[in-house]
């Protein structure tokens, strides 16, 4: 009996072995040489010289404060407009996408669309010299193409902001749709019956039933922005940069000997991503543990 409860026990993890094998290696295979090359050591162009100088250069530069400042702001702001809209479109759509095929079809449009795809037709759209700015000018709205505000490769990243906001409002509001659903009208009716309006029914029973999902949805979205790529790079200006398109241009600089200063630059994003992991982490036991008390 003991030799087949392990047996069963191990089964899944035997399972998942050659996944995780795989993944474990390229991953640890891919940050082991990141961390070799930012040391300095890249014996094909001849350094051999093991020091820390890459990331202290990296670190203490203007243009990394710049971009960590960035990306912090786009990450932040994209999280906000996401989850405040997420909930607001699960709390309007809530009762009638269970009888709609065609709005829940409609709402999940975004999630289908690839962030380049998004991001070249924001640029298409809301550059000054974009088809919004055409037909509000040809209304008499605007004196001039160029007097539509700049959106496009702003120090702002309003742009970015809006492609990611508009990617990852639907997967905020479909989680919380889920929980919403799973529970069911009793809680709402409960407080109706006690006396609660709509916004109190809102604030006090439906949204915090949606936080032990909502939460790490929220940590999730903010770690992808954080390390997103190629939006950045189609709409974001040329400096300041968001940290990973500051790291692959310094990857791709004619300048070999900035290799180190690149991978230093990666191995700090993938340490900040790893923490919003813990954080996701501590979030998801610590709703699990109100949850279940």
């Amino acid at each position: 009996m003991t030799s087949r409860h392990s047996v069963a026990s191990a089964r899944p993890a035997l399972l998942l072995a050659p996944a995780l094998l795989v993944i474990g290696v390229l991953f640890a295979g891919g940050i082991g040489l990141a961390l070799v090359q930012s040391l300095g050591y890249l014996p094909a162009l001849g350094m051999r010289t093991v020091s820390a100088g890459a990331f202290v250069t990296v670190l203490t530069s203007r243009g990394f404060l710049r971009s960590l400042g960035l990306t912090l702001w786009v990450a932040a702001v994209s999280t906000v407009l996401t989850v405040l809209f997420g909930l607001i479109t699960a709390l309007v759509l809530r009762r009638r996408l269970r009888n709609s095929r065609l709005i829940r079809f409609l709402y999940q449009i975004p999630l289908t669309v690839p962030h380049l795809v998004v991001a070249v037709a924001a640029a298409m759209l809301l550059s000054q010299s974009g088809l919004l700015s055409r037909l509000l000018f040809h209304g008499g709205f605007i004196s001039a193409p160029a007097a539509f505000p700049e959106l496009v490769h702003d120090s702002a990243g309003v742009s970015i902001i809006l492609v990611y906001a508009w990617k990852q409002i639907p997967f905020v509001g479909l989680v919380a749709l889920a929980v919403l659903q799973s529970v069911g009208d009793d809680y709402e009716s409960v407080a109706r019956s006690l006396g609660a309006s709509r916004l109190q029914r809102v604030r006090h029973v439906l949204v915090p039933l949606t936080l032990p999902a909502v939460v790490p949805a929220t940590i999730i979205v903010f770690a992808f922005v954080f390390g997103a790529f190629e939006t950045p790079l189609v709409l974001g200006t040329r400096f300041p940069s968001m940290l990973s398109v500051l790291a692959y241009r310094l990857y791709t600089d004619t300048d070999l000997t900035r290799r180190p200063e690149a991978m230093a630059l990666n191995l700090v994003i993938a340490l900040i991503a790893l923490v919003l992991v813990a954080l996701y982490r501590v979030a998801t036991r610590v709703f699990s543990e109100r949850r279940d008390g």
